[in-house]
């Protein structure tokens, strides 16, 4: 389970639609549970289980960075009494894993993830075993003290690496209180004029009106050819809601040229009221001077081909296909969609014929977007040749909530009610030796009773 400190660099928002959408539902929850009759505890074991000692622990651990006055959550769970009014509601979304909102399977392909925001077993029973006890108080002397929650105008990655070395911002936009979809790709200089390599990123939209209008943002690499032109290299990074910033493994790292330029491409969504002047930075921590990356990383997006045409109460399937001519080392997965996106998995077929599942995502969100990022000894480990297999599907079914209407055809588009397909992968590229060693060391690990893995379980 992630740690508070982890849990404290949580920014999620995401367009105004969609956050509507979550409080209507939230606030008819609301009146249907209310009016719940509570029965009596079923056992003496059952009634054993507090708020004060055993409920609030895990809500201070992993819910009330949303859930309190002046953050994101539609409610505040910091007192008895206002956990009490949505106690069932509380135990339908965390047995059904859908609070808090990290959506990788469990069971399946590797488990193995940095900053996991997903509940222990052991805390899902607990809290259906508090609901169904009639959720009770406890003794109040059994109350941990408040927390101290972090500012949210800090970097998210501040209290571990400290303030950015450099800020890249975007030109100033001026988002509109009304209207559809909208795009900014601003070209900015980034102001270095000798090569860096990058340890560590972070995009952040501002606060609070531009990280609730901001549905991604991708800070693109330019670079000059030999003709003089700008064209893109790469993506630095990418933001979506629900995402934090990334932190490169310890042998890698991203190369941001002297004299490059950045294009941001930024999607905004009306709110219903005017911010003027919006503008993203891109916060970059950089390796020291004279620092030699063993291996270069990189992150790109990974597209998923064949036609998305949703038709009302349908259903449809894309694919995408990817080998390399050298290994590789997957440093993290992240899928992407939209509204109608329901799952999407990411196989290895191996050059002997043997396949892998490596992660799968059954029940994707497109309020929150994570990057999961693989723990160094369980980063899986594809050597030449290995075909990498992406897979989505999408639903415009009533089965859907989150569809605008599953009587209308969708199809593959920018705007946010269109639909996209893709997977966002951090790739460290890998030479025959390099990846010969690498692989002898986490055996080596396992061999020692560590948890090491080869990505081949």
């Amino acid at each position: 389970m992630a740690s508070k400190s982890a849990r404290s660099i949580l920014q999620p928002l995401g367009p105004g639609a969609l956050v509507l959408a979550v409080l209507a539902l939230l606030a008819f929850h609301t009146g249907a549970f209310a009016a719940q009759q509570w029965h009596e505890p079923a056992s003496a074991d059952e009634a054993a289980v507090t708020f004060t000692r055993d409920v609030a622990p895990i809500l201070q651990e992993n819910c009330q960075i949303c859930h309190r006055p002046g953050s994101v959550g539609p409610m505040s769970l910091l007192t008895h009494e206002q956990v009490r009014l949505y106690a069932p509601l509380i135990k339908d979304k965390v047995a059904a894993r859908e609070m808090p909102p990290y959506h990788l399977d469990t069971g399946v392909g590797i488990q193995a993830i940095k900053n996991d925001w997903r509940l222990s077993e052991e805390e899902i029973a607990t809290i259906v075993a508090w609901v169904d006890a009639g959720a009770p108080e406890g003794d109040p002397a059994d109350m941990p003290a408040a927390v101290e929650w972090p500012d949210f105008r800090k970097w998210q990655l501040e209290d571990r690496l400290g303030k950015p070395d450099h800020v890249i911002k975007s030109k100033p936009f001026t988002v509109p209180a009304e209207g559809g979809d909208l795009w900014w790709r601003p070209r900015v200089e980034t102001g270095l004029t000798e090569d860096r390599l990058v340890r560590a990123l972070e995009v952040r939209p501002s606060f609070p009106a531009g990280r609730q209008a901001v549905h991604h943002a991708i800070p693109r690499l330019l670079s000059q050819n030999e003709e003089g032109e700008w064209v893109r290299t790469g993506s630095l990074s990418e933001y979506a809601m629900g995402k934090v910033g990334e932190i490169l493994p310890a042998d890698a790292a991203r190369l941001l040229p002297a004299n490059s330029m950045i294009e941001w491409d930024a999607h905004y969504y009306p709110m219903g009221y005017v911010i003027e002047d919006d503008q993203l930075e891109l916060g970059l921590w950089f390796y020291p001077d004279g620092y030699e990356a063993e291996f270069t990383q990189n992150l790109r997006l990974y597209p998923l081909q064949g036609d998305i045409a949703l038709a009302p109460g349908g259903t449809a399937m894309t694919q995408g296909f990817r080998r390399w001519d050298h290994p590789v080392r997957i440093d993290s997965f992240q899928p992407h969609g939209h509204v109608h996106l329901h799952a999407m998995s990411m196989e290895a077929i191996y050059p002997d014929g043997s396949r892998e599942l490596l992660s799968m995502v059954s029940n994707f969100n497109a309020r929150w977007h994570h990057s999961y990022i693989y723990d160094d000894d369980a980063s899986p480990m594809l050597p030449t040749g290995t075909v990498l297999v992406l897979t989505a599907w999408y639903d415009n079914t009533e089965a859907n909530p989150l569809t605008p209407d599953p009587e209308v055809w969708y199809s593959r588009g920018s705007r946010t009610t269109d639909e996209m397909s893709h997977a966002w992968l951090a790739i460290t590229h890998l030479d025959e030796d390099s990846y010969e060693r690498l692989v002898t060391e986490r055996e080596r690990k396992k061999e020692a009773g560590g948890q090491g893995s080869d990505g081949r379980n």
